[in-house]
């Protein structure tokens, strides 16, 4: 009887979750070994209702426990130090971790380069932050609140701006409905004059209508300089804030550099159509770790994530045996830009770009299928 193939999964998000399911489900008998620090899923889509008190940090950590025994996963608590022999082998923190094939699910990590950026908070950076902003905004009588984002110049797709239009709308809504907003000024930042282009034209139109409608001040098309403890600093001008909310582009993590992988200008790993890590054996990417082929406007979502991670199981498992992966994923942008209350649908393929005006509908959408999603790891 022949030994199993060890298959090892990197990371606890999106993509590495959905890697684990579509492994399981095309393969019972795979060892599955899954190296994250904890085993824990930390929802973060539901961040965006921290600061109003709609979510709790309780609500949006979910043990893994039950969902590695139902799947038959080895979970190993460590990090990630660096790959050997081709990526069969891979250091961490606990220890070497052997495999026949490897998924890279582990994330991006934001690039921190901008003078003064200790002084914004990155809201996508975990519940720690969304709890930083909800305790921030709580202890504020009035003043400026500045909301922006930035991109990685070198990697068109690693950027995450969809939920800091969240935040921003989010805010807004809570002022009135604390009846404090008339308190605060409201300044959204970007250095492009076409925030949010990635989720289609019609959807820049339709944020900076919207940003009218709510009495949002914008600075738009200006190169960003530097963050102060009051201030916000561009090319441009100066934005004087109270609270600083940025997210800058994204980039590979860390350990990537003690790798021989390949890369993307950006920093993040080089892939295929098939999701393989170029010039690797049987090493594959999914979610935010990877640069994909495809149009610039490929997201950084966990929609995507889930699409790329069916095709890369499908792919790794043909590897396995001896097979040639031909499995492609379909590209696809799929979002809900909450306001609290309301919220707009965006769609986007490389043939249709959709956008359904704002809805209670859309909102309660979003939370269910929060629910829905969660109940697959409970």
């Amino acid at each position: 009887m022949s030994t199993p193939h060890r298959i090892t999964v990197i990371g606890a998000g999106f993509g590495a979750l959905s890697s684990v399911r579509e492994i399981r489900r095309r393969d019972p008998a795979v060892q599955i070994t899954l190296v994250s620090p904890r085993a824990e899923l930390h929802y973060l889509p539901g961040i965006i209702w921290i600061p109003s008190g709609l979510r709790t940090r309780e609500q949006l950590v979910l043990p893994l426990a039950n969902f590695f025994a139902r799947m038959q996963v080895t979970h190993v608590a460590a990090e990630v130090t660096g790959l050997r022999e081709g990526g069969r082998l891979v250091d961490t923190t606990a220890g070497e971790v052997h495999n026949d094939a490897l998924v890279i699910a582990s994330g991006g990590r934001f690039i921190k380069k901008l003078p003064g950026i200790e002084h914004a908070i990155t809201p996508c950076e975990g519940i720690a932050a969304a709890e930083q902003i909800r305790d921030r905004l709580s202890a504020m009588k009035g003043g400026t609140i500045a909301v922006g984002f930035a991109g990685n110049p070198n990697e068109p797709s690693a950027v995450r701006g969809g939920p800091m239009f969240e935040f921003l709308f989010g805010i807004d809504e809570q002022l009135k409905r604390e009846g404090r907003r008339d308190q605060f000024e409201l300044v959204f930042f970007n250095p492009s004059k076409e925030p949010g282009n990635r989720l289609g034209p019609k959807a820049v139109q339709h944020l900076l209508d919207e940003m009218a409608r709510r009495k949002i001040r914008t600075h738009l098309g200006h190169k960003m300089l530097r963050f102060e403890a009051d201030k916000v600093v561009t090319e441009g001008g100066e934005l004087k804030a109270d609270l600083i909310l940025f997210m800058p582009g994204m980039t590979g993590n860390a350990w990537f550099d003690q790798t021989a992988l390949a890369r993307s200008p950006g920093g993040l790993l080089q892939a295929d159509a098939q999701c393989r890590v170029q010039g690797a054996e049987q090493v594959y990417v999914v979610g935010d770790s990877g640069s994909f082929p495809g149009p610039d406007w490929m997201p950084k979502q966990a929609h995507m994530a889930d699409l790329q991670a069916a095709a890369a199981a499908q792919n790794l498992l043909a590897g396995l045996r001896g097979q040639t992966p031909t499995a492609t994923f379909k590209v696809e942008l799929m979002c809900i830009i909450d306001a609290l209350s309301q919220g707009t649908l965006v769609w986007r393929t490389p043939t249709r770009n959709i956008i359904l005006p704002p809805s209670r509908l859309f909102h309660w959408a979003k939370r269910w299928f929060e629910g829905m999603y969660l109940r697959k790891y409970r």
